[in-house]
Parts: C-alpha cells; sequence; structure tokens
C-alpha cells in the first residue's frame, strides 16, 4: 500500500511540474535580456495601445456580463413569466457559440454589404454616406461580441445563488416594508455578491485571452500584440514579455476574486425553505420575457441562422478536401487530448482520494492553474522549452548515431497536445473529482477489507461509478479542444489545419461565405454538452416546481418587481 502511495505520489508530483513548466517559462524570460531597439519600438508606438484597448475591453465585458446575466439570473429565479421554463436554460447556449465565430457571423450581416444595410438601402433609397451605422469592426463591437458570448458565466453562477435565497430573509425584510426593488438590492444582491464575482472573473479570462475576436476587428491587445512580436518582429523573447504581462493581469484578477471572498461571510439561508417565485402579469411579464430571450437570440439563435445561411450560399466551396483534412485533424487531436486528459485526471483525482494531503490538494491547484491562463500564453511558454529540447535531441541523435529526425515535440502533434492538455486539463480534473467525491468512503473501506488494493478497487468499484463524469470530462475537454484558436495557430506543425484555423484562415482572406460550414460545425459539436448541461437545468426546475407547489405564491403589485433590476457598475473560469 505504502509503495503504491509512494509511486503514485512522485508520479503525480512529476506531472503537476510538467503542467507549470509553460508558466515558470514564461515567467522566466522577464529576466532575459532582449532588444533594446524592440522594447524602445513597443513602448513608443503600441504598447500604450495594447494596454488601453485591452483596459477597455476588461471593463465592458465585466459591465456587460454582470448586466445581462444579473438580470436574467433574477428574472428565471425569482420570477414566473411566460416562457420562463425554456429561457432559464436557453440562456447558456451562447456556451456553443465561439466568439470569433459569432464575430464572423455578424460582420456578414452588419457591415457595408450585408444583408441589414442592403436591406435598409432598399427600404429607405438612402446612399451608403446618407446614414450613420455602427460598426461592428471596433472596440465597441468586440465587448458586445464577447458579453453575449461569455455572459453565461454569470448567469449560471448567479442563478445558482438566487435559487439559493432564504425565504425568511426575503419576508422578514417585507415585514419591515421594504419594497421588492429594495429587497433585491440591500438582500438578495449582497448574498449573490460571491457568485457574481466569480462569474465575472471566468469571464473576463476569456475576454482576456480572446484572440479570434480581436484580430478580426483590427483592435490591438496584448494577444495580438504577442502574434505581431514573435512573428513580425522576430523576437520570441519580447513576445513571452508580453505574455508575463498577460499573466500578471491574469494573476492579479484571480487575486482580486479570492479577496473579495475572503473578506466577507454570507449566510445564504440554505438551511431554509427557498424563496417562492413571484408571478409576473401584464406588461411586466412580457418585459421580462423580452429581456430575457434578446441574449439568447442575440447569442445564439440570429448567429446560428446566419451561419446556416452561409454554408446553404455555396455549399460546394465549403466542402473540399482541406475541409475534411481539417477536420480529421480536429477528431484526431480532440480525441487523444480528451483520453489523456480523462487518465490524467483520474490520476489526480485518485491520488488526493487516496493520500489527502496538503501536497495532494497542492499538486491539483498547480494542475488546475492552466484553465487560468490564455491560450497564446501557454503556448508560448510550450514552445520555448520544446524547441530548446527539440534541438538537443536532434544535435545528440545527430553526434550519436548519424540520424537527422528533424522536431520531434515542435514539427509534430506532439507539443500540441500537451499545450492542451496544459490548458483543459483543470475541466476533466474538476468533474472528476466531482465524481469520486459522490462514492461513499464506505466502498474503499469495504474492499481494504476483502483484500482488494488501491487499483483494484479503482479497475472493480470506482471507474464502473465514474462512468458518467469520465465521459462527461472527455466529452467537456473534447469540445474546448475543437474550438481553441491561438493555441493551435502557434504551435500547429506546418501545413497543419484544424477547423479553427480554417475558419480563421478564411476569414482573414475575406471569404466569409464558405466558412459558415466548417464554423457551423464547431457550432454543432459544441452544443452536445451545453445541451446536458440544460438537461440539467431543466430537471433542477422540474424539482425547484414541485417544492414551489406546496409554496404560497404570490402577485406582483409593485413595478419594480416587475422590471428587471439593473445591476451597480463593477469592475468586477471550474
Amino acid at each position: 500500500m505504502r509503495r503504491s502511495f509512494s509511486f503514485l505520489t512522485l508520479l503525480a508530483t512529476l506531472l503537476a511540474l510538467l503542467a507549470v513548466v509553460p508558466l515558470a517559462s514564461v515567467l522566466a524570460q522577464l529576466l532575459q535580456p532582449s532588444t533594446g531597439e524592440i522594447w524602445a519600438h513597443l513602448l513608443r508606438t503600441v504598447l500604450p495601445e495594447y494596454l488601453a484597448n485591452t483596459g477597455w475591453i476588461a471593463l465592458g465585458v465585466a459591465l456587460g456580463t454582470v448586466a445581462v446575466g444579473v438580470s436574467c439570473a433574477w428574472l428565471t429565479a425569482a420570477h414566473e413569466f411566460p416562457g420562463r421554463r425554456l429561457l432559464e436554460w436557453a440562456l447558456i447556449l451562447p456556451f456553443a457559440m465561439p466568439a470569433y465565430v459569432m464575430a464572423y457571423a455578424y460582420t456578414d450581416f452588419l457591415q457595408v454589404s450585408g444583408a441589414l444595410q442592403s436591406a435598409l438601402r432598399e427600404l429607405t433609397g438612402w446612399d451608403v454616406r446618407e446614414y450613420w451605422f455602427p460598426p461592428i469592426r471596433s472596440l465597441g463591437g468586440a465587448v458586445a461580441i464577447l458579453v453575449l458570448a461569455l455572459y453565461p458565466y454569470v448567469y449560471l453562477l448567479t442563478r445558482t445563488a438566487f435559487l439559493e435565497r432564504s425565504a425568511a430573509m426575503h419576508e422578514a425584510a417585507r415585514t419591515l416594508g421594504a419594497s421588492p426593488w429594495r429587497t433585491f438590492w440591500r438582500v438578495s444582491l449582497p448574498l449573490a455578491r460571491p457568485a457574481i464575482a466569480a462569474g465575472t472573473a471566468l469571464a473576463l479570462m476569456e475576454a482576456l485571452a480572446d484572440y479570434g475576436t480581436v484580430a478580426y476587428f483590427g483592435i490591438p491587445t496584448f494577444t495580438t500584440g504577442i502574434f505581431r512580436t514573435w512573428y513580425s518582429l522576430g523576437d520570441r523573447v519580447a513576445a513571452a514579455q508580453l505574455a508575463a504581462m498577460l499573466v500578471g493581469f491574469v494573476l492579479v484578477l484571480l487575486w482580486l476574486e479570492q479577496t473579495s471572498r475572503r473578506r466577507a461571510k454570507f449566510d445564504g439561508g440554505r438551511h431554509h425553505a427557498a424563496a417562492p417565485r413571484t408571478r409576473l402579469a401584464g406588461w411586466r411579464a412580457a418585459l421580462a420575457t423580452c429581456v430575457c430571450a434578446l441574449p439568447a437570440i442575440l447569442g445564439f439563435l440570429l448567429p446560428a441562422v446566419l451561419l446556416l445561411t452561409m454554408s446553404l450560399r455555396e455549399p460546394l466551396a465549403a466542402i473540399d478536401p482541406r475541409f475534411w483534412r481539417a477536420a480529421g485533424n480536429s477528431l484526431l487531436l480532440a480525441g487523444l487530448t480528451a483520453l489523456l486528459a480523462v487518465a490524467l485526471a483520474l490520476l489526480f483525482a485518485y491520488h488526493a482520494r487516496l493520500n489527502p494531503s496538503p501536497l495532494a490538494r497542492l499538486l491539483n491547484r498547480l494542475v488546475g492553474l492552466g484553465y487560468a491562463l490564455p491560450g497564446v500564453v501557454i503556448a508560448v511558454g510550450v514552445l520555448l522549452p520544446a524547441a530548446a529540447l527539440d534541438n538537443l535531441l536532434a544535435a545528440q541523435l545527430r553526434a550519436l548515431f548519424g540520424w537527422s529526425v528533424g522536431l520531434l515535440i515542435t514539427g509534430s502533434i506532439a507539443g500540441l497536445v500537451y499545450a492542451y492538455l496544459v490548458r483543459f486539463l483543470a475541466t476533466a480534473l474538476h468533474t472528476v473529482e466531482a465524481g469520486l467525491a459522490k462514492i461513499r468512503p464506505a466502498l474503499d473501506e469495504a474492499a481494504r477489507t476483502l483484500g482488494s488494493g488501491p487499483w483494484r478497487t479503482l479497475a472493480h468499484i470506482h471507474a464502473p461509478l465514474l462512468t458518467k463524469s469520465l465521459l462527461t470530462a472527455a466529452l467537456l475537454v473534447f469540445v474546448d479542444v475543437m474550438k481553441e484558436l491561438p493555441a493551435t495557430l502557434v504551435m500547429r506543425p506546418f501545413n497543419f489545419d484544424t477547423l479553427a484555423t480554417r475558419v480563421h484562415t478564411l476569414a482573414a482572406d475575406e471569404r466569409l461565405a464558405e466558412l459558415g460550414l466548417p464554423a457551423l460545425t464547431l457550432v454543432l459539436v459544441a452544443l452536445g454538452p451545453v445541451l446536458l448541461l440544460a438537461r440539467q437545468i431543466a430537471r433542477h426546475g422540474r424539482a425547484d416546481r414541485r417544492l414551489s407547489a406546496s409554496l404560497p405564491r404570490r402577485r406582483s403589485s409593485a413595478p419594480a418587481a416587475g422590471s428587471c433590476p439593473a445591476p451597480p457598475p463593477a469592475g468586477d473560469r471550474s
């Protein structure tokens, strides 16, 4: 038993250290001397713009996701109105729509030659110069796209917090004379603050990691600056130092989120009955339905229809050999990474179960760091040591055996899969840990009493019980890999395309009609786990309805209870 523990601990430690190599590699570049001319050029020309644009995007995404997510969460959790049962899970559908894909669809629809402006000119007889239309390719357009793609993070976490609100607290507030609006501001919203902060932090991490949207709209940010410094200026050290600065933003964001939850203690009233929903009627019910339907329509339904229209516009042009090769490469990478991620997640989670020590918790935390890092940062952190190791191996094999092996890591998909594992292993780990937590320790003790070792117990007891969790973890990682763009652009071998890079290339070449089918394929693949999540939400909703059927309902009488309360402006990924 002790030998199994020691071997498992040693293996988990080595794998965790491999997972933090990219972060350590990027941070180590801060100590490396860079070309003075490059940094002087960056400071004089583009670095202030990188800082300003990244800051404005972060601020806009924070305000937008909080406004949309909290409003929809409060309406679906605390009120009853027509369409609520459908909208409470339809609001998470934008998870299936990558932000860069949404940007391509809306650009084709809203640009000067797009369907909307063309119809506007036909109806009014205006010329292009005779009216003003908000440009989609702008900083505001990028913020709007990212808000529509990322608000579900805030919505999901905040909705859960609102569902757990205590009926006793609300009734006490109403007894003391507080109106529904004041009860929301003084009771419900403060209790949900940790969930709002966590959801906003996840949305901001994804916004900082975005490359496809800002690159297509021509907005200089840190992610586009890393690509430009690496490829155009040819300075890998300066690019890694820019990546280290981006990591600094992410670490500050994580620290702020943790601090906001540590300084205050909340009692959500979980030991009391949940507050019943307020039934809305008339114009208040219609307004609530419109407010909740709009994000789902703009964030998923309309872009999906636009992609379908683009696919039908030139179907034969999109289905070419390059599309099938890209689809095959995507399936290969996603399937291989998903299998490895599930195996590694099971190893880490089982090690923590067998040996619940501070070291095991530390190793799992180190593995989870990758999810907080942007894909381009991980790619840079992988490429620097992998290229050095490739050169060393090639030189040694040539000197010892006369073999010319080329680049074993960066010249194949090995480096790309490694980057994916660093980025998405946390997703699988959290899912497997949640599944293991549901298995009672008494089963382990019974197996141990019958003479079964830890590995036999894992194979014959835990693995069958974890089948659903393992499949869910594999599906989540599979979808994440299919959608990943910046890491793939940096790490892919020469002449190796995936569906994500194929869509990006077609968009860069302004061949928007041809990108509809591969982009729609990405959305359909991502729709699977989102529908599974929607099914769970609907199942919980049915349980809530059975519970609330025995509770008295109250009808809205004050105007404030029927309207969607606007959350306060706020500055601020599993």
